[in-house]
């Protein structure tokens, strides 16, 4: 008599632990189990068309959420769906009277002029780190901050949050970790000051994106769905809003930085060494940089909007050869797609009017203005905390612009869509809420209660700010309405 093969042990434990139904499995059954329920149950006041966009929106938060697919993979998954279901060009017919909008519209939601922005935002970022201009730039601006601990982190956050505002976050902190390295690998292996240095870049690069429209995905959302309502920010106006709240969270984090993690050693020297790039595609690159900053600084003496002027270093750059064909390979195309999509879904939740029937679910005039934005920044926060921050924005801006717009409350659009972005930026208490954690997060220098930490004082302060000062301060000034 023979006896049956017997598993191994390894593979009983696998069997034993692996979970009996993955991510991507879980969020696709809730996807097509939501589809069922929005077309299927009659929503009251909501017509066919509502209800073809509310399966849509759904799918996109379920998808969103639970990675079931790459979030650029929903992103189109959304703009194809929006044609075949409540477009011109609908596969399914849709109600008499309803004015479907053209199918090119939610095409075009791959390029927009906020998506140029980025466009010509990546191209330089990537351009300077091709010619090491940030690198360069570093070491030039770190010098007058000499070699105290408390003053090296304050110059590292200041030039890593200057950075973010014009160039990619995630490149920012690839670029700034590669000079902090080997100034920890110098120091001892007790020093907190290896902590320290390690987050500084990062949190900074996270606060410092909010400074700018190109810094960081939620504010190309924001400009993109305002823009479709016909309302316009420029680059300077942006800026007025966000880098005081940028200026004031740094210092925060600096302050909490060392103290909590006091340095045990007197003086910290960087060198970084080398010289600018001195070659004609490295020159074109320094006049490009300068101009298009220049430009986009002076948007309101010149007029013309910042959207344009994204293009003129992509135009510039490949045209004098500064960058190549492998250059272009290598953007961070899966960005703009997933801003895209999240273009098209605000453009497709308007057009349905699904944002009206969402927004008249609760009476919100029973809630007084602050507890509202506070709502608001907190289930930002929250989401974008175990979320991509650029999801989150993709799915709440839409409907907090709808909200202030439908006049159930006393809060603009524009100050609706600039703290739900704000919001979205602020959350970095995870590995998971951002490139720049995940990197610094993969050094070893840090764990993840030590970005909680900082994470969790930096939203506290932001949210504060954003939610009871920053609103007062803005409508006083006229940055907003």
């Amino acid at each position: 008599m023979t006896t049956p093969p017997t598993t191994s042990e390894p593979a009983k434990a696998a069997r034993r632990t692996r979970p009996a139904i993955d991510r991507s499995q879980l969020g696709l059954a809730l996807s097509a189990a939501w589809v069922v329920i929005a077309l299927l149950v009659p929503w009251a006041d909501l017509d066919p068309a509502g209800r073809r966009m509310l399966a849509i929106f759904g799918v996109a938060v379920v998808l969103w959420i639970t990675e079931a697919i790459p979030l650029y993979a929903t992103a189109v998954v959304i703009i194809l769906a929006e044609i075949a279901l409540v477009s011109d060009e609908a596969v399914w017919a849709l109600p008499a009277g309803f004015d479907a909008p053209a199918y090119t519209t939610f095409y075009a939601a791959l390029a927009h002029p906020v998506l140029m922005l980025f466009l010509g935002g990546f191209l330089l970022a990537d351009g300077a780190a091709k010619f090491r201009l940030d690198r360069n730039l570093a070491g030039l601006l770190l010098a007058p901050f000499g070699t105290r601990p408390s003053a090296l982190i304050a110059g590292l956050m200041a030039i890593t949050a200057l950075l973010s505002m014009f160039m990619s976050n995630t490149a920012t902190t690839a670029s700034m970790m590669a000079v902090v390295l080997p100034v920890v690998a110098g120091l001892s292996p007790d020093d907190p000051l290896r902590s320290s240095l390690a987050l500084s870049v990062p949190v900074a690069a996270n606060i410092g994106g909010l400074g700018t429209p190109v810094g960081t995905p939620p504010n190309a959302i924001a400009l993109g769905r305002l823009s479709d309502d016909g309302i316009g920010i420029d680059f300077l106006t942006w800026m007025a809003l966000a880098v005081p709240l940028v200026i004031i969270v740094l210092a925060v984090a600096w302050f909490y930085l060392i103290r909590a993690y006091p340095a045990r050693t007197e003086t910290v020297e960087i060198r970084l060494g080398g010289d600018f790039d001195r070659s004609r595609p490295a020159r074109v690159l320094y006049l490009t940089f300068a101009l298009t900053v220049v430009l986009w600084l002076s948007e309101p003496l010149h007029g013309i909007p910042s959207t344009v002027v994204g293009f003129v270093p992509v135009v510039f750059l490949l045209a004098f050869g500064v960058m190549n064909s492998d250059d272009l390979r290598q953007l961070n195309w899966h960005v703009l797609w997933l801003v895209g999509g999240g273009i098209a879904l605000g453009s497709g939740v308007a057009a349905t009017g699904l944002d009206r029937w969402l927004v008249g679910l609760i009476d919100w005039s029973d809630l007084p203005v602050a507890a509202l934005t506070l709502v608001l920044v907190v289930f930002a926060l929250v989401m974008s905390t175990v979320i991509s921050n650029s999801a989150t924005a993709n799915l709440m801006i839409p409907i907090g612009v709808s909200l202030a717009a439908s006049d159930a409350i006393a809060i603009s659009p524009v100050l609706a869509a600039v703290l739900i972005a704000v919001a979205c930026s602020l959350a970095m208490a995870l590995p998971v809420s951002t490139p720049p954690n995940a990197i610094a997060h993969a050094t070893g220098l840090i764990e993840t209660r030590d970005l909680a930490r900082v994470g969790t004082v930096v939203a506290a302060v932001g949210s504060a700010l954003v939610v009871f000062l920053a609103p007062a301060v803005w409508q006083a000034l006229g940055l907003v309405p």
